[in-house]
This record gives structure tokens, C-alpha cells and sequence, in this order.
């Protein structure tokens, strides 16, 4: 367990808090605020007992320079419509420098302050102690509250942790007990669906679910991997040819957990990889050749949705197809009902599966939607994220 923000006396500190404000823009303009609002409860929280609160952020691919296409001013203005009070920008090139450190000391309790984009400095991705340093001096205690950059080891979000107290956030601390009570302690059976287009992508979370699920749901382009494996003709769909023995040899090893591998029985296909494709179904043993598996098909549908139903805790992550085309988001959509009407604890991963919950506005009955899609992952698989691993143990 991790200490977070409750464990720490924050009165009369200055505390800087490492957000996730990588949100969508158009034209200079947000066009999503869910990563905004979901770092608020923290941030309430230091300004309600006493703090003074320096916010940090990436935003974009700025590959370390100062391009105003990726500044932080449209960030500090929604934050201060949301809270209702004034954030102060920290408008600078090169992140911090001496009128940052100015403002910084002559922060008060109650106020709040953002930095620019820390990806304006190169140093940042590199982890660089030098500008570790120059963050932490800013403040006394470093607060870590972006799970979807947990899984990287960067100055903002590891590197500051060796010169300052370092707790998680609210948001953090909200993503390890739901997934971590998903692996460590579920309500069975544990269901978990994972689709995207890659075999290669999911292999870690594959191996490790076999140890802790009842029942893995494939779909996606990987699936087509799976059923060349086991023999069947797959036409023009996607395919890593250099994963066949490992598609087979997970089936098995599934098989000698007793966890039930559910793949795909009939897809919906089309005849290119285009949204006014024809199209039609096929069962995954009369897949007719020059065409490609787009989307699952409705026995497929009907299979996992009665496997849903029987869930008592269920991991989603994953698109079940090609559901950015309009006539192959079906299974994807059946998939979240499924879990939107289950009474089990539903918990989706980021990415693209959050973006279909989103778009079928259904996240509202989602126990628990990821803010991490490459950190869930990864806490999936069960490796180290560097950025939670430099958080103080109770």
C-alpha cells in the first residue's frame, strides 16, 4: 500500500502535484475535460487542508521544445472555470526558471499554480536529474496523481521523488485498488475480455490473466491470430504469422488452468479495410477468401454476453473490432451493454476501450472506467510502474 495525500500533513506546504492534463484539443480549444475533472478531488483536498498547490502536466509530443501548439494555458483556464479561482499560469519556455521560482515562493496557502508543458524540456523523457531537481526545488512535498503516466520513468514523475516526500493522489490510489483487487481479490468468476489488433500487445496480460481469471473473451483483430492457429482460413484479416506457436501454446496452457478461452465463432468481414466496405457474416470456419474479419458476429455476441452475465468482477480492455466505422461497432457496443447492465464490478481499461464507453455513453455505469490505458496494461501484466514504485509505503 502507498501512502497518499491523507497519510501527509500538507499545512502550510507548498506541494506540487504531477497531473494527467494530456487532454484532446481542437483549434486551442478542449474538446474533452475528463482528465481535468478527474484530478480535481486531489486537488480540492490540498486546497481545503492548508496547502499551496503548483500543478505539472504534459501535454502532446512537443519532443522536447517549446511549441505553443502544446502550452498548458487552455488547462489553466478550465481548471480555474472549475474550481472557481484563480490558477495562476507559470507561462515559461524552458518550464522552470527564476520568475517561476519567484512565483513559486511567493505562492500562499489556498492558491494554485500550473507550470507549462514539462515536455517543453527534453530532459523531461530522459529523466534527467538536473531537472528533477529544479521541479522539486519548487516546493516540499511531491504529490503523484497521473496514472497514465505511471509506466514512465521521467522527471515529473519518478526522477522528483528522490528529493521530495512523495504520496499518490486520490486517482492513483482509486486505479491500484481497482485493478489491484481485480487480480488479488476478485468476486468470481473473473471474466476478462481483451481485444486491439495485436497478439504481440497483450501476450504479458494474457500469460497473467490464465493465472488469475475463470474465463478470457478474445476479440479484435488479435482473435485472427488465435484462429489461424487453430487451423482455420482467416482471408485477408489481420494475422502476426510469427505468433501462431504462441497463440496455440497460451490456448494450452489456459486449457491446463481450467480457464475457459473463448474466441470468436462467426465475424462480421469486408471485402477492404474501409469504412463503405461491403460487407456480411461468416462463421470462423467459412471465412471466404480476399475478405477480412472487421468485427465479431452476432453468435459471437450472444456467447460472450452469457459469459458476461456469469461474471462476478470483469476486466475490459480492448475494442472487440474496427468500431470507428460505423457499421462494424456493433460487438464492440454489445460488449459494453453487456457490462453497463451486469451486476458484477465492471472495470474497462483506458485507450480505446474507454473511448468506446465514452462514445456509447455508458461510463456512468462502469464501476470503475482506467485513466492509464499503456499503465493498466501494464499493472495488468504485472510489471513495476516506475512512478508508483517512488510513492512512500504506509
Amino acid at each position: 500500500m502507498k501512502k497518499t495525500v491523507r497519510d501527509i500533513n500538507v499545512e502550510g506546504k507548498k506541494v506540487i502535484v504531477r497531473c494527467d492534463f494530456n487532454v484532446p484539443m481542437k483549434d486551442g480549444v478542449i474538446t474533452d475535460d475528463n482528465r481535468i475533472t478527474a484530478a480535481m478531488p486531489t486537488v480540492e483536498y490540498l486546497l481545503e487542508h492548508g496547502a499551496a498547490v503548483i500543478l505539472m502536466s504534459h501535454l502532446g509530443r512537443p519532443k522536447g521544445t517549446a511549441n505553443k501548439e502544446f502550452t498548458l494555458a487552455p488547462v489553466a483556464k478550465r481548471i480555474s472555470e472549475l474550481l472557481k479561482k484563480e490558477v495562476i499560469f507559470a507561462s515559461s519556455d524552458i518550464v522552470v526558471d527564476d520568475e517561476v521560482k519567484k512565483k513559486a515562493a511567493s505562492l500562499k496557502v489556498g492558491e494554485l499554480m500550473l507550470l507549462e508543458n514539462v515536455r517543453f524540456r527534453a530532459e523531461e523523457e530522459k529523466n534527467d536529474e538536473g531537472f528533477s531537481k529544479e521541479l522539486a526545488s519548487l516546493a516540499d512535498i511531491y504529490v503523484n496523481d497521473a496514472f497514465g503516466t505511471a509506466h514512465r520513468a521521467h522527471s515529473s514523475t519518478a526522477g522528483i521523488a528522490s528529493f521530495l516526500p512523495a504520496v499518490s493522489g486520490f486517482l492513483i490510489e482509486k486505479e491500484l485498488k481497482f485493478l489491484g483487487d481485480a487480480l488479488d481479490n476478485p468476486k468470481r468468476p473473473l471474466v476478462a475480455i481483451l481485444g486491439g489488433s495485436k497478439v504481440s500487445d497483450k501476450i504479458g496480460v494474457i500469460e497473467k490473466l490464465i493465472e488469475k481469471a475463470d474465463t478470457i473473451i478474445i476479440g479484435g483483430g488479435m482473435a485472427y491470430t488465435f484462429l489461424k492457429a487453430n487451423g482455420y482460413n482467416i482471408g485477408n484479416s489481420i494475422c502476426e504469422e510469427d505468433k501462431l506457436e504462441l497463440a496455440k501454446s497460451l490456448q494450452e496452457k489456459a486449457l491446463d488452468n481450467d480457464v475457459m478461452f473463448m474466441l470468436p465463432v462467426d465475424s462480421a468481414i469486408g471485402d477492404k479495410f474501409a469504412e463503405d466496405c461491403k460487407s456480411k457474416f461468416a462463421g470462423s470456419s467459412t471465412m471466404p477468401d480476399g475478405w477480412m474479419g472487421m468485427d465479431i458476429g452476432p453468435d459471437t455476441v450472444r456467447l460472450y454476453r452469457e459469459a458476461i452475465n456469469r461474471a462476478g468482477t470483469i476486466l475490459w480492455n480492448g475494442p472487440m473490432g474496427v468500431f470507428e466505422f460505423k457499421q462494424f461497432e456493433n460487438g464492440t457496443k454489445q460488449i459494453a451493454e453487456a457490462l453497463a447492465l451486469s451486476n458484477a464490478v465492471t472495470i474497462v481499461g483506458g485507450g480505446d476501450s474507454a473511448a468506446a464507453i465514452k462514445k456509447f455513453d455508458l461510463s456512468h455505469r462502469i464501476t470503475h472506467v482506467s485513466t492509464g490505458g499503456g499503465a493498466s496494461l501494464e499493472f495488468l501484466e504485472g510489471k513495476t510502474l516506475p512512478g508508483v514504485d517512488v510513492l512512500e509505503d504506509k
